[in-house]
């Protein structure tokens, strides 16, 4: 397997083995500071060595991903290639034949729609009359009654 380095990874290790073996150079009283540079610079290359091998590994699955859609894509195109044109024409007329029962049946649907309409109004008039019947009887006995109190 043939290793590969990355720059930002190198760079962040040196910085951080400088800050650390500064730490051990400078005086008592930058030790403090050199102990936070070199914990942050560690960090950064923890960071820099994860980016590193996720880069890596996404390489590697990528790879076997190109393989397999070069497979697909030629089997796919040799089994369009395999149609002949009666067969096409073949499909063709019995998607039509399919479209034109579906257009059929769609007018029939529509048909049925309009005569339920008119069924419909039809039932509200005939509600309508009623209900002006039901007011005419009503009219009628509240005439009656009136007319046998002023006999009365």
């Amino acid at each position: 397997m043939e290793r590969q380095y990355d720059t930002p990874t190198i760079v962040t290790s040196c910085l951080a083995i400088t800050m650390t073996i500064m730490y051990f150079v400078m005086p008592e009283a930058t030790k403090q500071i050199f102990i936070v540079f070199s914990a942050i610079s560690w960090f950064l290359v923890a960071i820099c060595w994860l980016a590193l091998k996720s880069t890596q590994y996404m390489h590697r699955s990528e790879g076997h991903e190109h393989v397999e859609k070069k497979k697909l894509t030629s089997h796919s195109s040799g089994q369009t290639l395999q149609m002949t044109s009666n067969q096409i024409s073949q499909a063709k007329s019995e998607l039509n034949a399919e479209l034109n029962s579906l257009r059929s049946s769609l007018k029939n649907k529509d048909a049925e729609i309009e005569s339920l309409k008119s069924e419909i109004s039809n039932l509200n008039t005939l509600v309508e009359i009623e209900k002006l019947k039901v007011d005419l009887a009503d009219l009628k006995t509240l005439a009656a009654k009136e007319s046998s109190k002023k006999k009365k």
